[in-house]
Order: structure tokens, then C-alpha cells, then sequence
């Protein structure tokens, strides 16, 4: 297709008009025209007049394939916005096809979540040897048990155990109370934990636990941080050389998951989750049918 010369002399009254009139930085200057050149090669230097708000559309779906940064796609589109405004402005063009653009919304990812054999995998290789061993691996289980979140973890305090009725209390986003349920193997660690773990953790404080005592601690006695939570699954998870990127939420997806797979009713996962909105649970619908869909395909043999 023969180029169409028109688009240039567009772009470069339009350089002109943000250096002299709009004051811009060159830097801002040099990424606009950048944005602005890229889309007319897109086009094939299609003439202004001959672009439409579906074409636009379009190129917006086309740059999301390159996985910029969310800054950069803004970017792109004032850029866009900026030059079909100028043009409308100077009444080069009619109409303006970029007066309502905005970008287009990428789909929501899948959470990732462990199958059963990763999970034990990875359960079965904390060290349970040592006192922070054996606190990590109550919290492992407690995770995987439980579906609360790091945070709620971390902030735990002895009057949130109910351990006669398997019962914790946790404080969710905008400190909401719920109850979870702890299974019998989870709540054995944690107990051991308490009864012979923590007290050598911090053995140099002789503070006994209170109430209001935060139930995992670190060396110093205080409450143990995120951080600290994240990097002990890390320690794991290379020793193991599983092949996934795994942190605490993996392991609230996985519990969601595991229970949405073996037909728990979605209004008890939103509850036991915290979820404000069953709408946020409903996605682990999806990766529980995505999930059989991939199984079927590996056992069937007539599947592909």
C-alpha cells in the first residue's frame, strides 16, 4: 500500500503545538510523537480523517499483546487522546474519534494454586528439627488448612484460639471478624508449637504469653512479620525445586480450590475466605473447571 503522506504533516504541526504552545517537556514530546508515529505505522499511515473510534479500539487491543506497564498503555492513549483533540481543536477533522477512549480492560488471570502431591510435597519438607522449624511448619498447615490470609496469620493472638472446638478468630480486610475451622492435623502442629516450640524461640524472654501475646513470634519475641512468613515458603520451595512461584496466597487459592473441587457449597468458601462479594469466590469456579479440563485431557485417551 502506498504511504499516505498526510499523517506526517499532522504529526509534525502537531510536535509543534506541544513544544510552543502546551510547553511540553521534551522528553514528553519525544514519547508522544513516538506513540503517535507507532499507531500511523500500525495503520499503514492511514489519513486522520479515515480513522474511527473502532479502529482505535482496535490498536489498543493490538499493544496489549506486548505486556507494557500499565503506565506506558496510559501513556499511548494521551498521547492518542491528545493528538485527535488537537486536530478537532485546529478543525483538521470534523469529529473527534479518540474523545471517549479509554483502555481496553485485560481478563482477569486465574489465581495459581498447588495440587495435592505439590502441597504435601511441600509440607513433608519443612524441617521440623528446630524451633522455628517447627513454628513454620504450624503455619504451613495453618494456611493450608485454614484459607486465611498472611496477614490474619500474623496477627494472631492466643485469645483468638479455640482449639477444644477447632476454632480460630481471625481479623480480615477492614477488620471484619470470622471464624475459620482448623483440621486435626493442623491443629496437632500448632499445639506442639505453642507447648514446646515457642518457648525456645525466644528463650531469653521471660515474658510469659498472655491473652493479647501474639502467637507466632520471632527470635526477639515480637510478633513474626509477612516477610519472614514468605521467605521460610521460599526456603522451601527451592529446596524442593518445585517449579512454581509459590507465597502465602498460594496457599488461599489452593484452599479455595481444593474445597470448590470437592463440592463445597460457594457461600461457605465466601465465608470461610471473608470474601465481601461472592463474586470475588466465584473465580475458583472456574479454576476448578479449568482444572478438570486439563485432567480430562491428560487420562482420556480419546480427549485430544
Amino acid at each position: 500500500m502506498a504511504r499516505n503522506t498526510t499523517s506526517d504533516v499532522y504529526i509534525k504541526s502537531f510536535i509543534a503545538y506541544l513544544t510552543v504552545e502546551k510547553n511540553f517537556s521534551n522528553y514528553t514530546v519525544k514519547a508522544y510523537k513516538s506513540d503517535v508515529v507507532s499507531f500511523f505505522i500500525w495503520c499503514n499511515h492511514l489519513s486522520p480523517d479515515k480513522i474511527n473510534y473502532n479502529k482505535l479500539r482496535e490498536y489498543l487491543y493490538f499493544i496489549q499483546k506486548f505486556n507494557y506497564k500499565k503506565t506506558t498503555i496510559s501513556r499511548k492513549i494521551a498521547a492518542i487522546r491528545t493528538f485527535f483533540k488537537y486536530l478537532h481543536k485546529t478543525q483538521y477533522l470534523s469529529n473527534n474519534p479518540a474523545e471517549n477512549l479509554t483502555a481496553p480492560k485485560k481478563p482477569k488471570s486465574l489465581p495459581k494454586f498447588l495440587t495435592d502431591d505439590e502441597m504435601l510435597n511441600l509440607l513433608d519438607n519443612v524441617n521440623i528439627n528446630t524451633p522455628a522449624g517447627l513454628r513454620n511448619k504450624a503455619i504451613l498447615e495453618l494456611l493450608w488448612a485454614t484459607g486465611m490470609r498472611v496477614s490474619e496469620l500474623s496477627g494472631l493472638n492466643f485469645e483468638d484460639l479455640n482449639l477444644d472446638e477447632n476454632e480460630i478468630t481471625v481479623f480480615g480486610k477492614g477488620a471484619k471478624e470470622r471464624i475459620v475451622l482448623i483440621s486435626e492435623r493442623a491443629k496437632k502442629y500448632l499445639i506442639q508449637y505453642i507447648n514446646i516450640a515457642r518457648p525456645l524461640i525466644a528463650k531469653e524472654i521471660n515474658t510469659p504469653a498472655t491473652e493479647k501475646s501474639p502467637v507466632f513470634i520471632n527470635k526477639t519475641g515480637y510478633r513474626l512479620q509477612n516477610k519472614s512468613i514468605r521467605n521460610s515458603i521460599n526456603e522451601i520451595v527451592n529446596k524442593i525445586e518445585l517449579p512454581k512461584h509459590v507465597t502465602p496466597h498460594v496457599f488461599r487459592h489452593s484452599f479455595a480450590t481444593r474445597m470448590i473441587e470437592n463440592g463445597a457449597d460457594l457461600r461457605v468458601v465466601q465465608e470461610l475466605l471473608g470474601h465481601a462479594s461472592i463474586s470475588n469466590t466465584q473465580i475458583y469456579t472456574h479454576i476448578s473447571t479449568q482444572h478438570l479440563v486439563q485432567e480430562y485431557e491428560k487420562a482420556h485417551p480419546h480427549a485430544n
